[in-house]
């Protein structure tokens, strides 16, 4: 954990080890008690392909498991 202060333009500069680490670019999400950075890949769509590799099933058969959920979901 490290310590920041914005400067007087409301800059806040990240340690370089973070910068390396996690990149450039950030989503800032206002939560009730404070802030959070949310790293952004420089090819979001890679960053996607990446993550769910290991996934065997198809974006179809995803999409009709996540209907049978809601829909059973829906019935309860």
């Amino acid at each position: 954990m490290s310590d920041v202060t914005l400067d007087d333009r409301g800059r806040l500069t990240l340690p370089k080890e973070m910068r390396e680490r996690h990149g450039d670019r950030y989503h800032i999400v206002e939560l009730h008690d404070g802030i959070k950075l949310i790293p952004v890949a420089d090819d979001p769509l890679d960053a996607l392909r990446d993550e769910f590799a290991d996934i065997e099933k198809t974006a179809g058969e995803l999409r009709e498991r996540a209907r049978e959920a809601a829909v059973d979901e829906a019935g309860r």
